[in-house]
């Protein structure tokens, strides 16, 4: 098989922009679970007790938020998480640092062992990647759960 110079000619260029309108100190700071709660609980306010979503909050070293993303909606019972993505979003956003949240909207605070693999595999992703998962937390209508306060980060 013959390969000319015209087959190289059509690589698709790929470029990653990352642009942040604000100042740091324009950013929330991120300095405890209460913060990151009441940060991420707007992005739920339509689904909370309907169906389950899972986002990312992107921070910088300093834990200036850089932004929100949603990953995935899913039913009542659960959303399916694709870490690839989350890890796209996060080196894109130019991120040192991530914190997750997803919502149950049965009100149960319990983490299912679902939750504690993803977890654990995206702080596994984190290490090999030079970031710094922060927390996960788990919001209900009424309160919220945190990895990190309870030890399992």
């Amino acid at each position: 098989m013959q390969t000319t110079l015209s087959t190289y000619n059509r690589v698709t260029e790929i470029t990653v922009q990352y642009k942040n309108p604000l100042k740091p100190s324009e950013m929330p700071q991120i300095k405890s679970s209460t913060q990151l709660e009441e940060t991420f609980r707007p992005f739920f306010s339509d689904c909370m007790e309907h169906h389950e979503e899972f986002y990312i909050m992107l921070l910088n070293r300093a834990n200036r938020c850089l932004g929100v993303s949603k990953i995935s909606q899913g039913g009542h019972f659960e959303t399916v998480v694709d870490n690839k993505i989350i890890f796209q979003i996060a080196l894109k956003g130019n991120a040192s640092v991530i914190a997750l949240c997803h919502n149950h909207p049965s009100g149960n605070l319990n983490t299912s062992g679902s939750d504690d693999m993803i977890t654990r595999r995206i702080k596994e992703g984190c290490s090999m990647l030079g970031l710094q998962l922060l927390d996960h937390i788990v919001l209900s209508s009424e309160s919220y759960y945190s990895y990190a306060d309870e030890g399992k980060l």
